[in-house]
């Protein structure tokens, strides 16, 4: 763990000092996104020392070659990638000639802080550049009201001289991911322009041989500025578009510029429409005014964080962390658009190339479906349903039948180019129907499955059913060959979870099979379902085989895992880890140490059908040997501790999913955040200290309290409800804000919430 900003604030990461050392952490931390774009927290300005320059635009990817040394049938032919965009944030600056870079120069009362309440980054910092000392304030945000607008005000005060600020802000498409092979760039250049106060570049993704799509992207930006210039002038090349605007100052004078960007792309727009479409957007809000168009963004995250924030007393850092958390997942992604989907680095990073994997449905869709509209999940839903004849050829691909959704993807298309993940990592297709029963639980939105659903949760009962072999010898269906969650055991027999999800999705399939039969009989038919059919998914559902190791009275990861040596994750000397930065692969994958929740993955996803000692056996046994070194795995850990009433581990484990990005729990923060995983520290409060549940359709609240906190409270929507939850020393209060009369159930106890948007609520005492 290492946290390097140390000012704890309720809404805001502060950092007090210039980071040379840590900057690419700092520039991962301080990152900002709007959905539709988004950046690290680079500076605007020319910077000498290390750093990660990158922006991103969502939807927008590349298929890199996939370099291997062999190639086996159903092997991808391409890795994807999100390529590094337009630099659009850039501003040079002068004084007197003389360039600040804040590598070099003498700097003091640096500070920098993201405003999450209000989707700021803003920082402030006094310079002296060869005897010239000015104060400086930039402003930063990416607007969430008009997705295609970046805005930067950058205001800069004469200390101690009267001279010249010459700010030279540019565009600049001429740039190159650090994931890149041999230093490949993926990006053209199509034409560039210039104008006072004005420039465009327009660049598109090269050509590929693969036949995806290739992306065109327009930047355009305007600049407006505080007094006369001095000398206003422009230049453009290939890729590069800049205007050079020179002040006079005086001592004690403040000279500013505001600089608006506009990015517009092909998956919207048609490519020669891009900067007309660009410029129009552009137009439109700067005739609003700077201050107009801040307080608009400043308005619309407050109305985000009505329906999501989550308040804890007595605990700054929880508190902080959570916040974190959500901002920089809706920074991500607020279900705007259904063709976009959530990459486990976001906006931050290229590291996983920026696709979507199995994360969105296993951990980011509970929390759009607590504190957005039900639209936002359903996009969620339709991102994969648009892709079912992708998944079907995928399983096509390795020799099976239905539909086999891909570990990772921007299309529908399998782009990972590891074979274990590709081949074996097939539990995903589980997480994909367990999302959809997830949506359906939740919102009572049947009818998702009628017109949508029942096509990708019959395809996937095909591919299970395809997919088992039966041992004629046991009488029992089995998986061979997968690699489960816990990507530290790979190439294993019956991973349990596998086996376990597999099972389930038949039974689900059969199910919704007979409703349909007797509501939409359509939904059926357009799928050829037959009775031979449903009867067969139901009879290896009935015979899958499920490890489980009597002596122990656990469930058993695998049919290997008790064979290993067993040597507990306290018991390792703290050198050792993480593992996966200080052990070869060889020796991870023979040792008992695991990634993540596996086990316990399953437990988590049906928590009903286990009991309470089943739990705490499982708990105790597997999170022993976890190392938590995957992003995912300390949330699943702290709700099912919350469950067997460990709440110190809960609470710790809590911390580290709230607090993994801010204190660098696994020393990879600097390649950028790990956003999917962010959703963890929603679902440890929600699911976990709250107990919230919403089984058989019905709402329930088992809630605890940590030691650390007073109390907490959150907002969740269910249904047409919007409910507030407060859990404090003395017990919980539910008040209906909005919506019908609604049951819950609070300590197995039935209550009936009525609707009063005042104070309407139940009391129940802890015991």
């Amino acid at each position: 763990m290492k946290r390097l900003f140390n000012t704890i604030d309720e809404w805001k990461i502060i950092q007090d000092k210039i980071e040379f050392e840590e900057n690419r952490l700092a520039e991962s931390i301080m990152s900002i996104g709007n959905g539709y774009m988004g950046m690290r927290g680079n500076y605007e300005e020319y910077y000498s020392k290390d750093s990660h320059r990158g922006s991103y635009i969502g939807g927008v990817w590349y298929p890199d070659k996939t370099r291997v040394g062999w190639w086996k049938n159903g092997y991808p032919n391409y890795f994807g990638k999100v390529p590094n965009s337009v630099n659009f944030i850039g501003i040079d600056v002068y004084i007197n000639g003389k360039i600040l870079d804040l590598g070099k120069a003498e700097v003091k009362d640096f500070y920098r802080e993201l405003d999450m309440k209000n989707g700021t980054l803003t920082r402030k910092f006094i310079a002296n550049i060869d005897g010239y000392e000015i104060e400086a304030k930039v402003t930063r945000f990416l607007s969430i009201v008009a997705k295609e607008l970046g805005v930067i005000k950058y205001e800069i005060k004469s200390l101690n001289f009267d001279g010249e600020i010459m700010f030279c802000p540019y565009l600049d498409s001429n740039v190159k991911n650090e994931d890149s092979n041999y230093d490949e760039t993926f990006w053209v250049n199509v034409s560039t322009d210039s104008k006072n106060n004005y420039g465009n570049v327009v660049a598109k993704t090269k050509d590929n041989p693969f036949n995806t799509e290739v992306f065109t992207i327009a930047s355009v930006m305007n600049i407006r500025f505080n007094k006369e210039t001095k000398l206003n002038t422009y230049s453009n090349r290939e890729y590069y578009s800049d205007n050079t605007l020179i002040f006079d100052i005086k001592e004690s004078e403040t000279v500013a510029i505001e600089k608006y960007i506009a990015i517009t792309t092909t998956r919207d727009y048609e490519e020669n429409k891009l900067v007309e479409k660009a410029e129009y957007i552009l137009n439109k809000e700067i005739n609003k005014g700077y201050e107009t168009v801040l307080q608009e963004q400043i308005k619309a995250w407050n109305k985000r964080w009505e329906t999501s924030d989550i308040k804890i007393d007595g605990d700054d850092l929880a508190q902080q962390g959570i916040r974190y958390n959500l901002f920089q997942l809706f920074s991500t992604y607020y279900g705007d658009d259904s063709r976009l989907n959530i990459g486990p680095k976001g906006f931050t990073g290229e590291k996983y190339g920026g696709a979507t994997y199995w994360d969105t449905e296993a951990y980011c869709l509970p929390v759009y479906l607590g504190t957005t509209s039900k639209e936002v999940s359903k996009n969620l839903l339709l991102y994969r349903y648009n892709q079912l004849e992708k998944a079907k050829e995928n399983a096509q691909k390795l020799g099976l039948e239905g539909a086999l959704y891909p570990m990772v993807t921007f299309n529908g298309e399998e782009c990972h180019n590891e074979w274990e993940i590709t081949f074996e990592e097939i539990h995903r297709n589980g997480s994909i129907i367990y999302a959809i029963y997830n949506y359906t639980n939740y919102t009572g939105d049947y009818e998702y499955i009628k017109e949508y659903g029942i096509d990708v949760i019959v395809e996937v009962a095909r591919f299970w059913a395809s997919r088992v072999h039966l041992n004629k010898r046991k009488g029992l269906y089995m998986i061979h060959g997968v690699t489960g969650p816990n990507e530290y055991d790979n190439n294993v027999n019956n991973n349990w979870y596998t086996n376990y999800l597999a099972k389930w999705c038949l039974e689900y399939a059969a199910e919704n099979i007979f409703k349909l039969e007797k509501e939409c009989i359509e939904s059926v038919n357009r799928n050829n379902v037959s009775k031979e059919e449903v009867k067969m998914w139901l009879n290896i559902a009935d015979k899958m085989y499920l490890p489980y190791d009597e002596e122990l009275d656990i469930i058993v990861q695998h049919d290997d895992f008790l064979d290993k040596e067993f040597i507990k994750v306290n018991d390792l000397p703290k050198n050792n880890l993480p593992l996966n930065q200080n052990w070869s692969w060889d020796k991870i994958l023979r040792s008992c140490f695991i990634k993540q929740a596996d086990v316990l993955q399953g437990i988590y996803y049906f928590n009903d059908k286990f009991t309470f000692k089943e739990k705490k056996r499982n708990f105790e046994f597997y999170e022993s040997y976890t190392v938590h070194e995957s992003s995912l795995s300390p949330s699943i850990y702290s709700i099912i501790a919350c469950e067997i009433d460990n709440l110190d581990k809960a609470y710790e484990l809590y911390s580290r999913t709230a607090r993994l990005d801010l204190d660098n729990y696994n020393n990879d923060t600097e390649d950028g955040l790990h956003i999917t995983s962010m959703s963890g520290a929603w679902l440890s409060i929600i699911q976990g200290f709250a107990g919230m549940r919403t089984n058989n359709q019905t709402l329930s609240f088992n809630p605890k309290l940590p030691n650390k906190w007073n109390s907490y409270s959150f907002n969740i929507n269910y249904r047409e409800n919007k409910l507030k939850i407060e859990v404090n020393k003395d017990g919980i209060n539910i008040t209906n804000l909005e919506g019908n009369d609604i049951e819950v159930n609070v300590y197995d106890k039935k209550y009936i919430v009525k609707n009063n948007e005042y104070i309407a609520y139940r009391y129940v005492a802890l015991s």
